[in-house]
């Protein structure tokens, strides 16, 4: 039947009977694709698009990595499915690369299917562990859609779930954005007064079992701290007995220049979590890593958590050709090098651009009201393409600062967040 369907059809469709998610559904009119490959995608009228963003920031080595098919078609003729109960040879297989990248220290893994999902084992295992309840997140955070890790997001996507939404026991702290500094607006070198106020926070409550952070916030404005936040925040964390959960769902996997964003600042965390460029995003994966002294707890206590998808071989198979790509590409030092050349460009469009607040990134994430995340594999010849295209449409933005007459209330705001 599908066959037969125009692609006004299998639009409409999509649109009527499926969710787009975050967002209001009337006028959800989505782009028909039908294709996909290495930077671009392409729609059903043979338009081609640059995947500036790597979709959500997690095709990683680019679309249709040949290794990473033939390893989901050979898992899949091998064994596609296995109860997490069992031992498999891709989960051994993955746990030993897994070894060789995460941060030292991080020796025990609990595969789920998101970064959500890896985010709620985190929050299970820091309560378990610690016998204690409250996490610390930061506004202008995401942590995932589920009732728990909603919770546990700064931004507004969590006031539609609450007060059902909001699990007892999560208390927020300040973001990191030294752009529009939350606590001192008004005073320019403010210093990192944003992680001392964690240890207010943490000084001021019982019973805190962990904080988490993003390490380079994602869709908030990749938000990069100064070099001394992450190192102070670990010095906190140790001081209280906190155990320290880095979300690297975004941040992770080479996107900023090194395998975990934790890496730059040498920094080691107790707990974790990541997903989307673990398998390229072909299979949805999620890892939440812990240390080997979280692990020993469960040696005598009963580990309460699980469920049908845990180590599924067919996901598992991805992330170890992945790995192994990110290896052979050299894609951690390649996200470095292109980085900086991708930063000069940007920040040469805000020279341009009155409606440019702000651009700031590290590796290849970056922002300028868009987040700029493409495929690690990008070229230099496909970074000029994409600026130039953002250059052309920040032509309106520019527009609208230069024209504040035309807003109701007379006002206009750079686009930077």
């Amino acid at each position: 039947m599908a066959e037969s369907l125009s692609s006004s059809q299998i639009t409409d469709l999509t649109a009527r009977y499926t969710y787009g998610t975050w967002r209001r559904q009337k006028g959800w009119v989505p782009l028909h694709i039908v294709d996909a490959e290495g930077c671009h995608f392409t729609d059903a009228q043979g338009k081609r698009y640059l995947d500036f963003s790597a979709q959500l920031m997690c095709v990683t080595l680019g679309h249709k990595n040949p290794a990473v098919a033939e390893q989901i078609a050979e898992q899949a003729r091998k064994l596609p499915y296995i109860g997490p109960g069992w031992a498999t040879d891709v989960r051994a297989k993955l746990s030993q690369l897994l070894l060789e990248v995460l941060p030292k220290g991080l020796e025990k893994f609990f595969f789920a299917t998101s970064g959500t999902e890896a985010n709620e084992a985190a929050f299970k295992i820091a309560r378990m562990v610690t016998g204690k309840t409250k996490i610390v997140s930061r506004y202008r955070s995401y942590h995932g859609a589920t009732m728990g890790s909603i919770a546990a997001t700064g931004d507004p996507r969590r006031w539609a779930m609450e007060p059902a939404g909001k699990i007892p026991g999560v208390i927020f702290a300040p973001e990191v954005n030294c752009y529009k500094c939350p606590i001192r607006h008004s005073y320019p070198g403010c210093g990192i007064a944003c992680v001392e106020y964690v240890e207010h926070m943490i000084e001021n409550e019982s019973d805190v079992a962990a904080a988490i952070v993003e390490p380079v916030v994602g869709t908030n404005g990749v938000l990069v701290p100064p070099k001394e936040y992450m190192p102070r925040l670990r010095e906190i964390c140790d001081a209280h007995d906190v155990l320290l959960i880095a979300d690297e769902v975004m941040s992770g996997w080479c996107r900023t220049g090194k395998w975990f964003a934790v890496d730059h600042w040498n920094v080691r965390p107790d707990i974790l979590t990541t997903a989307k460029g673990l398998t390229n995003a072909a299979m949805p994966l999620g890892l939440c890593a812990t240390t080997a002294k979280i692990a020993s707890y469960f040696d005598e206590h009963f580990f309460s958590h699980g469920h049908t998808y845990e180590a599924h071989p067919l996901a598992l198979a991805p992330a170890i050709a992945s790995i192994n790509e990110m290896k052979r590409l050299n894609l951690a030092e390649r996200a470095s090098e292109m980085g900086t050349y991708l930063g000069q460009k940007l920040n040469e469009l805000k020279t341009r651009h009155p409606s440019v607040g702000d651009v700031r990134g590290l590796g290849l994430f970056w922002i300028s009201h868009v987040v700029i995340a493409p495929p690690l594999i990008i070229t230099r010849e496909e970074i000029d393409q994409g600026v130039a295209a953002l250059s052309q449409a920040l032509e309106v933005a520019d527009r609208e600062v230069e024209e504040p007459s035309r807003f109701a209330d007379n006002t206009a705001m750079p686009l930077s967040i």
